[in-house]
């Protein structure tokens, strides 16, 4: 987490039992790296940045950035509007680096919506935020890709939809809030090739907002054509639509071309309230890998995926409420069939904690053991994503 100044030197601050993780916020006393207006680090991955050239250490690691007092409501209410703030600042998507006595880039809340929708004193309430929902920028268009929304719906009021986005790595555009030296506040954008494009804000009629929230529960697609009618050529469309979240809880990283299959057996445990639900989806990282041949019995290799999905979830039965608070309510399974058997478990594109790690090398090594290797067969990786939800029987 280095800092930027010619003649500080590097320092690294560690406290026992605090897990941080993208877009954590950590806060130190009044006086921090010589000034009282340092209040802490926001933590972020690295994403779109050039890493040559630093010394890194093995994953997983973070950044820690510099937050100035006076933006410490903001990482705390919308760390991801001070990580794009803070982007449109220094460089985009956001600095892997620290500036040190740098002036504020939000300053006091103001009376905004902002300040309606967010309890910024005591922190009560806030916007939900919505994984997997993301904004892409286009031409005239403006599309709002949504995988889960139905307990952001449920929550708000009638009418008003308020929802907090995920960072979108494959866009090229973000838009952004940008406070101004009178204390007003603007919608901009920043892109990798420092195009500048003006901001949105859409108002409907109370019957299209009825329309939409309809269409939401029912998982349709909604656009919303803004505009004046006699001037069509400068109208813009705002599209919702639902898209299918393929995208690995371990790594991040897409699986939309990995070839899987459905295994149809209901794997799904309760406790404290909370249910921990296999989607029965398998994942198979393995190139050319044909689900259908990788063990010599396609009913041996469901019966074995079955006993997996099982043990991961009595394993962490004990711990759902934790790891729901936590923010980890989307979990992967990686699970290795080679001469070096094992398997990785993460969510939010990070390892799981070693407390949540513990607990499953116990019951599922034996269960990866039991398979045992034949010679001459193709290696064989595959992959299963669980989901903890509120158990509502």
């Amino acid at each position: 987490m280095p800092c930027h100044n010619d003649s500080a030197d590097l320092q690294f601050f560690v406290s026992a039992g605090k897990v941080v993780r993208h877009l954590s916020l950590f806060l130190f006393g009044s006086q921090f790296l010589g000034s009282e207006d340092h209040a802490g680090f926001m933590y972020v991955c690295s994403t779109l940045q050039s890493l040559q050239g630093l010394p890194l250490p093995n994953q997983p690691y973070l950044f820690g950035l510099l937050v100035h007092r006076a933006e410490v409501p903001w990482a705390k209410a919308f760390p991801l509007r001070l990580m794009l703030r803070l982007g449109a600042e220094y460089r985009y998507p956001c600095p892997l680096y620290s500036v040190r006595f740098r002036k504020p880039l939000f300053g006091e809340i103001g009376h905004t919506i902002m300040r309606l929708l967010v309890d910024f004193r005591n922190y009560r309430y806030s916007l939900p935020l919505v994984p997997g929902l993301t904004v892409d920028l286009e031409a005239q268009k403006t599309l709002i890709n949504i995988s889960q929304l139905m307990k952001a719906i449920n929550k708000s009021n009638e009418h008003v939809l308020a929802i907090g986005a995920s960072f979108n790595e494959t866009a090229d555009s973000h838009l952004i809030c940008v406070q101004t030296d009178d204390g007003q506040y603007q919608t901009q954008a920043i892109s990798i090739h420092n195009q500048p494009r003006k901001g949105l804000m859409v108002q409907v009629t109370v019957e299209t907002m009825v329309e939409i929230r309809r269409s939401l529960r029912e998982m349709k697609d909604y656009t919303v054509t803004c505009g004046r009618l006699d001037q069509p050529e400068s109208r813009e469309l705002v599209c919702l639509q639902w898209v299918e979240e393929v995208i690995s809880p371990i790594d991040g990283k897409s699986m939309e071309s990995i070839s899987s299959t459905k295994m149809f057996q209901k794997s799904e445990h309760k406790e404290n309230g909370k249910t921990i639900r296999w989607t029965e989806q398998v994942f198979f990282l393995v190139r050319g890998h044909n689900p259908k041949r990788g063990v010599t019995d396609s009913a041996e290799q469901s019966r074995l995926t079955e006993r997996i999905a099982r043990a991961f979830c009595l394993a962490l039965c004990p711990h759902l409420k934790l790891l729901k608070e936590d923010g980890m309510a989307k979990l992967g399974l990686r699970v290795t069939f080679d001469s070096h058997e094992g398997f990785v478990a993460g969510s939010n594109g990070q390892p799981l904690p070693a407390q949540y790690l513990n607990a499953l090398d116990s019951v599922l090594i034996p269960v990866i053991h039991s398979r045992g290797h034949k010679r001459g067969e193709q290696p064989l990786v595959m992959e299963l994503i669980f989901y903890i939800l509120e158990d509502i029987t």
